[in-house]
C-alpha cells in the first residue's frame, strides 16, 4: 500500500512540472524563471533545494555517530552560508541581471577564469547530484520492501526528475519546490510528533541525548580539532556561495529585495528544520536500540527509513516518505539544472558565439540529459555515504571559486590577472596537498583557500603596479 501511495505522489508530482514546463519560451524561463518569482516562492525554492537527501537520512545518521561536532559543516555551515548570500551577494549579484554566476567571472577576469571557474563549478555538483540519486535508490527499496533494487531505484529516479527538469528548467523547479516545501514541512513536524510520543516525549529524547554528549559541539582545545573543524564549517558555509542554483534563486526573485530576503529567511528555515530529522533518528536510540547497533556500524542511512517502517503507521510512513521523496526531488532538480545551465551558456556558447536563443535552450536540455546520466553512474558506483558526498563537493569552489567572486564584487583593485593567479593556485594547491598530505594538520582545502587569496591579492597588486608604471 504504501508503494502505491509513493508511485501516485510520484507522478503528480512529474505531472505538475510538466504542466508548468508548458511556460517555458526561452532561456530567460529556463535558467532564471524569467526573473519573476514573488518572495515566497523563491524562498521555498531555497529551502527545498537545500533540504535534501543529506538533510533527512544524511545528517541524522552523522549525528549519531558523532554528534552535533560532526554535522558542523551541514546544516549549520550550508544554513550560515545561504545567510551570508542574503546579506552581502544577493543584491549585488541580482542587479547585474546575468544568466549563470560564470558570467560574472567572464565580466570580471576574462574568458579564461569563466572557464576555469565553470568547470570546477560543474565538477563540484557531481558529488551533490549523485548524492540524491543514491537517496532515490534506497527510498524506492525501502519502500518496496526489496522488491526495487537500489540500482534500479537510482535510475528509475533520475529519469523521471530528468523528464520536467529538462523540459521546465528552473520555471518548473520554482513551482514544484513550493509544493514540496509544504509536503516537507508538514511530513516532518507530524512525523516528529508521532514517534515523540513513542520514545517517552520531547524531553526524554533531548535528556538522553545530552546525556550521551551529543550536544557537544565546539572542538577539544588542540590544533588538529580546532583547525578540522574550522575547515568543515567554511566549506560549506563559504564553498556553496558560488554556486550556479544558489545564484539562480537569487536571479529568478522578481526584484532585489526578495533575492536578499529570500536568501536569508529560506537559510533560517532550513536551520530550523533541520534538527527534526536528528531528533527523529535519535528518538530511534529509545524506541529501538537494537535497530541501531545493527546498522550503526553497517548502513546508519538505513537507521530512519527502517525505524519509520517498524514503528508507525501507514499514515506516517506516507507523510514521511511523501516528505523525504519531496526533499530529494526538489534538491534532486535543482542540482541536475544548476551545471547543466551554466556549462551550456559559459562553455559551449563561448564557442558558437552565433548561437541564437533557441539554439541555446536546446544546448540546455541536451547537457541535463548527458548530466544525468553521467551522475547516475557515479551514484551507482560510489561508495561514499550521502553525507561525504555533499560534504566534499564544494571543496573545490572553496578553493578555486568564493575567492574571486567576494573580491570580484567588494574589492575595487581585484584584477584579471588576479582572478586567474586565485583560481589556478587554489585550484592547484589544494589538488596537490590532497594528494600528498589529505590527512595534514592544515586540511587541503584551508591550504588551496589561502593560495587563492594569495594568488587574488598578490596578482592584482602586481597588475596595478605595472598599469601606474605604464600610465
Amino acid at each position: 500500500m504504501l508503494l502505491w501511495f509513493v508511485i501516485a505522489y510520484w507522478i503528480i508530482s512529474v505531472a505538475i512540472g510538466l504542466w508548468v514546463a508548458m511556460r517555458v519560451h526561452n532561456t530567460a524561463d529556463y535558467a532564471a524563471a524569467g526573473h519573476s518569482m514573488p518572495l515566497y516562492v523563491v524562498t521555498a525554492t531555497v529551502f527545498a533545494t537545500w533540504f535534501g537527501s543529506e538533510t533527512v537520512l544524511g545528517i541524522p545518521a552523522t549525528f549519531l555517530k558523532e554528534g552535533l561536532h560532526g554535522v558542523v559543516a551541514d546544516p549549520f555551515g550550508s544554513s550560515l552560508c545561504l545567510i551570508l548570500v542574503g546579506l552581502f551577494f544577493a543584491v549585488p549579484l541580482y542587479r547585474k541581471k546575468l544568466l549563470t554566476i560564470g558570467d560574472f567571472y567572464r565580466i570580471k577576469y576574462g574568458r579564461t577564469v569563466e572557464i576555469l571557474v565553470t568547470l570546477c563549478i560543474v565538477v563540484s555538483y557531481l558529488g551533490w547530484v549523485a548524492a540524491q540519486i543514491k537517496a532515490l535508490g534506497l527510498v524506492f527499496n525501502v519502500v518496496s520492501d526489496d522488491m526495487i533494487s537500489k540500482d534500479a531505484g537510482m535510475i528509475i529516479g533520475a529519469a523521471t526528475v530528468m523528464i520536467y527538469t529538462l523540459f521546465g528548467g528552473m520555471l518548473s523547479v520554482a513551482i514544484t519546490d513550493f509544493i514540496q516545501m509544504i509536503i516537507i514541512m508538514l511530513g516532518m513536524v507530524y512525523i516528529a510528533w508521532d514517534l515523540s510520543a513513542t520514545a517517552g516525549g520531547v524531553s526524554a529524547v533531548i535528556n538522553h541525548a545530552s546525556a550521551a554528549g551529543k550536544f557537544d559541539f565546539w572542538p577539544a582545545l588542540n590544533p588538529t580539532e580546532v583547525i578540522g573543524f574550522f575547515a568543515a564549517w567554511i566549506t560549506m558555509m563559504l564553498g556553496s556561495i558560488p554556486q550556479q542554483d544558489v545564484f539562480q534563486r537569487v536571479t529568478s526573485s522578481n526584484n532585489e529585495n526578495t533575492a536578499r530576503n529570500a536568501s536569508i529567511l529560506g537559510g533560517s528555515l532550513y536551520f530550523c528544520f533541520a534538527f527534526i530529522p536528528m531528533f527523529l533518528a535519535y528518538s530511534a536510540t529509545l524506541i529501538d536500540p537494537e535497530l541501531v547497533k545493527q546498522y550503526l556500524d553497517t548502513d546508519s542511512q538505513l537507521i530512519l527509513p527502517k525505524l519509520i517502517m517498524d514503528h508507525s503507521p501507514l499514515f506516517a510512513q506516507v507523510m514521511f516518505f511523501g516528505a523525504l521523496l519531496s526533499a530529494i526531488k526538489s534538491c534532486a532538480s535543482a542540482t541536475l539544472l544548476a551545471p547543466s545551465v551554466t556549462f551550456a551558456e559559459n562553455i559551449v556558447k563561448g564557442f558558437y558565439k552565433e548561437m541564437t536563443d533557441q539554439q541555446l535552450l536546446k544546448v540546455m536540455r541536451v547537457v541535463v540529459f548527458v548530466f544525468t546520466c553521467l551522475v547516475t553512474f557515479i551514484a551507482i558506483r560510489s561508495e561514499l555515504s550521502i553525507f561525504k558526498m555533499v560534504e566534499g563537493a564544494y571543496k573545490i569552489t572553496l578553493v578555486a571559486a568564493f575567492v574571486p567572486l567576494a573580491f570580484g564584487l567588494y574589492w575595487k583593485r581585484a584584477t584579471p590577472l588576479g582572478g586567474l593567479l586565485s583560481v589556478a593556485m587554489g585550484a592547484g594547491v589544494w589538488l596537490v596537498c590532497e594528494w600528498v598530505a589529505p590527512n595534514a594538520l592544515i586540511p587541503p582545502q584551508l591550504a588551496g583557500l589561502v593560495a587563492s587569496l594569495t594568488g587574488m591579492i598578490g596578482g592584482s597588486l602586481v597588475a596595478s603596479r605595472k598599469e601606474l608604471r605604464a600610465a
